[in-house]
């Protein structure tokens, strides 16, 4: 994205018809140029080609690869940064035009391709489409423009890829019984290709990311990386086999005799495994040691990294490379000078160009060069013992309140068919109803209340006026629509995580600690530093004011424990189960004051419970067992009239249905709409008992469905899931999208469900 986020500006202008192509290219150039000199500074002995994205970097592979989905209906008129996009953001039939402003399109079109985790970091890739008409045709030009770029500056540039076995993996098939390995054979071709075009260009090291390596895989999978690779290696061209964010466990063997020239591993989170594959890896192959962190901020404790690696070096005699895990996408750009952060939380953090310099005091110790090594050496051992006798760590009365917890803390007072009779009868609402899952648009008017509040230059009574102002807007247009569940539009918080961090103990946050998510959208993590509490209410007001407004239910909208955990950056220096049953206390005080003020619907989000598990199932049960308690102490204590809901969206569900249903809240909303309603067949099959609301529509795209198209897919629901427990919501909430946009989707929405109550009548 880049130190001020420039990729992210440029993009949302080029989307709104303010640059053309060529301004966005020149901008992205720029940008590769700028970090890639970052690198040379540091002393890496390679830059990095292939790991930019305008979108996703697995979108880019599907164009690379030649295999967009047959149902864009691409003519071959289109540019590749117009299909890129048509992938990402979705087509329609026409606009609503220019006089609308809004951007958005409306009509049948073409849905974006399905977003979802990659692996359990934050990020969203877009995922691959496959069918047995799947044909592979290498278009590498961007690529090698991008390697021009890189050679040109001079560098020594490697080019990094996802590997073709996890990209099968990774992507899905709608069609019924077919093996997405069924294509290996077509995919391994363009791969060659690419990989004698690469060698042409005087490219010495191509890395190949199999991140899969680091899951459970039937022999069938495993024996496709051997296949794979096996013929791959035919080609002159070294090849750098890189898997992490998860141990190799019974795919070491595998990982270590695959014939490529090198092998990275993540000795991160698997610190246990490096000697056995340094031990294990054939002596004539490159190690590469990802030492550091790539998923975290906190400063690495670089004598511990140097005594691993030297044990690594001599098992290697000497064939060893320093590395980051993984990419340092999943870390802010800087924060050694971060106007938000004192001195002494600077001193704990590092960010991707400080990550840089860890490498570069590694890579000269290791090799015995002292220049600059016994200051960066000292500088770690005071930071990290700072830290550790901190006071701002740790708090006796947090530690005392959870050793005192009742056992049942986490249990509501009924079972749910009790429950959903008492918050029947109090909020006495139609079949299917309809609501929204939380934000409603930032406007420009809202950023800037904002902004100016947090400079100073807006007092506390303008600010809380002009918010006032936006959520009676929110409320009022919610009436209009006939909704029957209302929200506050979240018009005073900056994110759902963040705006909680702030008003929590044990927190910090940058001013440009910025990571990507997906496309343009960033989020700023918390820096979740110290034992947490809460202070005082943190959305009381907002939300009484907001009941004050309307005589329909009101949600008082939370973000629950585990998404605070995942989507903040984790102390290290205790269990994650500890710091989530800390905020699970916190917003526990949150939801028994908003009942006392008589809010009857509550929703805590959880769209990361799913982020969060292990990538081996071995640790599945272990996870589960704390997050979804978690989950139920910050929802219990309330009475059985006032409905739990929850919210998540954009992981895969159906493996963990059990614990889902284990978190007992009365209601959950899911995104299905990319899926076509895909994720409800396994909520079926499974027959979750309480109610259950599945996205009719993508709030990721500017695309705004017909009321018909919502219809279909709100009977496909109603086909599996008992039409009594049944709600109507989008996916996701609104924040993102502009008031045109999100009107007419809404309008469309509540008269979809009315037209549903007509034939269920």
């Amino acid at each position: 994205m880049g130190e001020q986020r420039e990729l992210k500006t440029a993009l949302e202008r080029h989307w709104r018809g303010e640059i053309g192509a060529d301004a966005l290219e020149a901008q992205a150039a720029e940008l590769r140029a700028r970090h890639w000199r970052l690198q040379q500074q540091a002393g890496l002995d390679h830059v990095t080609v292939g790991d930019f994205a305008l979108y996703d970097h697995v979108a880019n592979l599907i164009q690379l690869l030649g295999c967009e989905p047959a149902r864009f209906g691409f003519t071959g008129r289109e540019t590749p940064l117009q299909r890129y996009f048509a992938m990402a953001r979705g087509t329609a039939a026409h606009s609503h035009g220019e006089a609308c402003g809004c951007g958005a399109t409306s009509g049948e079109g073409a849905l974006a391709l399905e977003m979802t985790k990659w692996f359990d970091t934050n990020y969203h890739y877009l995922v691959p489409e496959f069918d047995d008409a799947t044909t592979f045709a290498l278009n590498p030009e961007r690529l090698l423009a991008e390697l021009d770029e890189a050679i040109a500056l001079p560098a020594s540039p490697k080019v990094a890829l996802l590997g073709p076995v996890s990209f099968l993996f990774l992507g899905k098939s709608r069609q019924n019984g077919f093996d997405r390995l069924a294509l290996l054979e077509r995919l391994l071709p363009a791969y060659e290709q690419l990989l004698n075009r690469l060698a042409a260009r005087g490219v010495t090291w191509v890395q190949l990311d199999e991140p899969i390596l680091g899951l459970d895989l039937s022999p069938t999978w495993q024996d496709a990386l051997r296949q794979a690779y096996g013929r791959l290696a035919r080609i002159d061209q070294q090849l750098m086999l890189a898997t992490y964010f998860s141990p190799l466990g019974d795919n070491l063997a595998l990982a270590c005799e695959l014939p490529v020239a090198g092998l990275h591993v993540d000795a991160v989170r698997a610190p246990q495994e490096l000697l056995a594959v340094a031990a294990r890896l054939p002596a004539e192959r490159e190690l590469s040691v990802g030492i550091i962190d790539g998923r975290n901020i906190w400063r690495s404790d670089l004598d511990h990294a140097l005594q691993l690696l030297g044990q690594a070096r001599e098992l290697r005699g000497g064939r060893l490379w320093v590395a980051a895990s993984c990419s340092l996408l999943h870390v802010p750009f800087s924060l050694r000078h971060d106007p938000a952060l004192d001195t002494e939380l600077q001193g704990w953090l590092a960010g991707a160009v400080e990550k840089l310099d860890e490498l570069r005091v590694l890579k000269r110790a290791l090799w015995g060069d002292d220049a600059g090594v016994s200051r960066g050496l000292a500088e770690s051992r005071v930071a990290r013992a700072a830290r550790v006798v901190s006071p701002r760590v740790r708090n006796g009365t947090v530690s005392a309140r959870l050793k005192a917890l009742p056992a049942d803390a986490d249990r509501r007072r009924s079972p749910f068919p009790a429950r959903q009779l008492a918050q029947r009868q109090r909020l006495n609402l139609p079949a299917f109803p309809t609501t929204s899952i939380g934000s409603f648009p930032q406007t420009p008017e809202i950023r800037a209340a904002r902004a100016g509040f947090k400079r100073g230059t807006l007092d506390e009574r303008v600010y809380r006026q002009a918010m006032q102002r936006e959520i009676e807007r929110a409320v009022r247009k919610q009436e209009a629509l006939g909704l029957d569940v209302l929200v506050h539009g979240e018009a005073e918080r900056n994110d759902m995580v963040e705006y909680f961090g702030e008003q929590l103990a044990g927190f910090a946050f940058t001013a440009n600690g910025w990571v990507q998510s997906y496309g343009s959208r960033c989020v700023k993590p918390p820096v979740l530093f110290g034992d947490v509490s809460r202070p005082r209410a943190m959305t009381v007001d907002w939300t009484v004011f907001a009941q004050s407004l309307t005589d329909r239910p009101m949600k008082g909208m939370l973000t629950g424990p585990i998404t605070i955990l995942q989507w903040s950056f984790v102390r290290d220096d205790q269990p994650r189960a500890d710091t989530a049953l800390q905020i699970a206390l916190a917003i526990r005080d949150e939801v028994a004051d908003l009942e006392a003020a008589g809010i009857a619907v509550i929703q805590i989000d959880e769209p990361a419970i799913r982020e969060g598990l292990p990538l081996r199932r071995a640790a599945w049960g272990p996870y589960l067992a704390w997050a979804t308690r978690a989950f139920r102490v910050a929802a219990s204590p309330v009475r059985d009239d006032t409905q739990i809901h929850t919210h998540m969206c954009y992981s895969e569900f159906n493996d963990i249905l059990p614990e889902i249903a284990a978190m007992d809240a009365d209601v959950i909303t899911i995104e299905t709409s990319r899926s076509d309603m895909e994720l409800l067949r396994g909520f079926a099959d499974f027959r979750y008992p309480n109610e259950i609301g599945p996205g009719v529509y993508d709030i990721h795209s500017p695309r705004v469905p017909a009321a018909a198209e919502m219809l279909r897919l709100l009977k496909k629901a109603a086909a599996v899931i008992p039409p009594e427990l049944l709600w109507v919501n989008p996916d996701c909430g609104l924040k993102t999208r502009g008031w045109p946009e999100t009107e007419a989707a809404l309008r469309h929405m509540v008269a979809a469900a009315r037209e549903l109550r007509t034939h269920h009548a």
